[in-house]
């Protein structure tokens, strides 16, 4: 079992900056496949982004693509999502995900959620207008 813990969060203007960190503990993310899903307040999770378990295969979702950069670190346990010029739109509580990696063939299970048995208790991002 994996232990996940996202900080990070916080208020932002839009147009703005937040790096989102994940750590882990229990296991090493060298087994794991990675991703990042958000919730916004009345809607559905999503996914937001992927990481291969060596971190060279990535996959956003297209409203996000070009503004945020996930990134692991798995000597350190860690999980990034660099989120750049930041809009309203973008606000929703940030949730890290895991899970073994035999289950991540291809772009697909990056994207559901049901690929990721272990999940962080999530960081609130919140965007102004």
């Amino acid at each position: 079992q994996v232990q996940l813990v996202e900080s990070g969060g916080g208020l932002v203007q839009t147009g703005g900056s937040l790096r989102l960190s994940c750590v882990a503990s229990g296991r090493t993310l060298s087994n794991y496949g990675m991703g990042w899903f958000r919730q916004a307040r009345d809607k559905a999770r999503e996914f937001v982004a992927g990481i291969s378990v060596s971190g060279g295969t990535t996959y956003y979702r297209d409203s996000v693509r070009g503004r945020f950069t996930i990134s692991r670190d798995n000597a350190k346990n860690t999980l990034s999502l660099q989120m750049n010029s930041l809009k309203p739109e973008d606000t929703a509580t940030y949730y890290c995900a895991a899970g073994p990696a035999r289950y991540f063939t291809g772009y697909y299970p990056y994207t559901t959620e049901r690929t990721y048995p272990n999940w962080g208790r999530g960081t609130q991002v919140t965007v102004s207008s």
